[in-house]
């Protein structure tokens, strides 16, 4: 993969490089667009991403139940949270969920007041979370809010995807482009080589 890509507006994108671009753009939604330049996708891939992550953690929150309950990281018998292999696509922000899972499986106090933790087994009665939720609990406290806390979450992660490979790829040319360019090529070198062949058999004049 070239390391710059000509744009449809004919200015030039240095993609440095490709591989750490992508890393970036990952860890933090336009970051990777911010090291190579592209200041203005950069912006828009952070705010829309962002804006729609933080909508997500909004609505599975509730100030009894804590922060952010729809983003967690869980692989337990009856509880495998597939939704946040889509979720981590975010990169950074999304992160927490796996030291918090961490942590409730050593049996050890959650942080940040239970912010990405998962929820507690039903059956356990005795341990260090004892005052964390469980899953039903949250499906029936946050109600409609959790599934589409979760939803959004999810929508967040798989464009932040998109933005990654931007990021490694560059900008793509559509087909219509590359077809005019193509002719353009072509009938620019068909026009050199009539005028090539008219200068070579122009007849000379001499003069005395």
């Amino acid at each position: 993969m070239p390391e710059s890509i000509e744009e449809q507006t004919g200015q030039q994108v240095d993609l440095k490089d490709p591989a750490l671009a992508a890393f970036l753009a990952w860890l933090i939604p336009g970051l990777g667009h911010l090291y190579q330049g592209r200041f203005g996708k950069a912006g828009l891939f952070f705010v829309c991403i962002m804006g729609t992550f933080l909508y997500g953690l909004y609505l599975g929150s509730q100030h009894d139940l804590g922060w952010g309950r729809v983003v967690y990281y869980s692989w337990r018998p009856g509880d495998k949270r597939l939704p946040y292999l889509c979720q981590v696509g975010v990169g950074l922000p999304a992160l927490p969920a796996l030291v918090q899972a961490s942590r409730m499986k050593s049996d050890k106090q959650v942080w940040w007041g239970g912010f990405m933790a998962p929820p507690r087994r039903p059956e356990q009665f005795a341990g260090a979370n004892m005052d964390q939720p469980t899953l039903p609990e949250l499906n029936r406290k946050l109600n409609r809010g959790f599934e589409l806390g979760t939803v959004y979450t999810m929508i967040a992660g798989l464009l932040n995807v998109l933005a990654v490979y931007d990021a490694w790829g560059g900008p793509v040319f559509s087909e219509t482009a590359r077809k005019e360019e193509d002719e353009e090529g072509a009938e620019g070198e068909e026009d050199e080589e009539h005028s090539h062949r008219r200068d070579e058999g122009a007849p000379t004049s001499l003069t005395s």
